[in-house]
């Protein structure tokens, strides 16, 4: 495997939980020319001090994104937060690399990327990897799944209610901790080659049925799944104060698991990190205080 420990290195969205853990594996595994990209520089004042670079990249920026990436040998481009306006964001980071010279683009992406209209978040995603593809740069697109963390955020309230809402036919999830996706980032900014897409994953598809069963041996309250169709399912989401069409992606995800999109399991972690993926009943162990117990 070719080692580009000591090519320059940037990240993206580096003052971010995704992006500044990328940057701290970067330095724990000996990568020499580590580029934190940041909106706001004061914020990486530490990793300045630990001997980052740290540059202004602002993806609404896109005239000055070409200097924010001179001299950069291979990005990490961490998928942004401006759901809505990513596409047009994305892209102009991507043209900006490849004027730069960039000549490696990592991307967080999202299992099943797909143009569909009721794929929820997914378009950006796709047309983020057609615009990294038709640069003729050579990529690797990671296909993050569902991230561990957003139990920390459903569950409590399953634990509270001691009901569990899904869809029916629920096939599972393969969640994924920040943490293993942002080890096997940086693990790819220093090794991969070529053009690949690869699915970022757990070790095992969890069922909404397995979650509940976690959660309730974990705090001691019962907790029932309760199954719905995908229209009752958003309906209930927007009765609860969710915003349309957060509902509707979130909807969107379910209806992922329930095709099987998201029960993919892979060796990417563990090949780009060098350890096996963090189980979600050890996550979830390791947090029980959040779920209310």
């Amino acid at each position: 495997m070719t080692d580009f420990t000591n090519a320059s290195l940037l990240v993206t969205g580096a003052s971010g939980h995704l992006g500044r853990a990328a940057v701290e594996e970067l330095l724990a595994r000996g990568a020499s020319k580590v580029i934190a990209g940041t909106r706001d520089p004061a914020k990486l004042a530490d990793l300045a001090e630990k001997g980052v670079e740290i540059r202004k990249v602002d993806f609404n920026d896109p005239a000055g994104l070409p200097a924010a990436f001179a001299g950069v040998d291979r990005l990490l481009i961490v998928s942004t937060d401006g759901i809505g306006t990513r596409i047009a964001q994305q892209t102009a980071a991507v043209e900006a690399a490849k004027t730069a010279g960039v000549k490696h683009i990592v991307y967080t992406s999202a299992p099943a990327a797909r143009p569909n209209a009721d794929a929820g978040l997914n378009p950006e995603h796709f047309w983020t990897e057609v615009a990294i593809a038709a640069s003729g740069l050579d990529f690797t697109i990671l296909r993050n799944h569902m991230y561990a963390e957003n139990n920390l955020m459903s569950l409590p309230q399953a634990v509270a209610s001691g009901q569990l809402y899904g869809l029916i036919g629920d096939r599972g999830t393969s969640y994924v901790t920040r943490a293993d996706t942002a080890r096997t980032a940086a693990g790819a900014l220093l090794s991969a080659q070529g053009k690949a897409i690869k699915d970022v994953t757990g070790p095992a598809p969890v069922t909404n049925i397995e979650r509940a069963r976690i959660a309730s041996d974990l705090t001691g309250r019962p907790v029932a799944v309760v199954t719905l169709s995908p229209a009752d399912l958003k309906a209930g989401m927007i009765a609860a104060g969710l915003p349309e069409g957060f509902a509707e992606a979130l909807t969107a995800f379910e209806r992922d698991a329930v095709s099987g999109h998201h029960g993919v399991v892979t060796d990417v972690v563990e090949r780009y990190s060098g350890r096996r993926p963090e189980a979600l009943a050890d996550f979830l162990a390791s947090n029980k205080a959040a779920l209310g117990a």
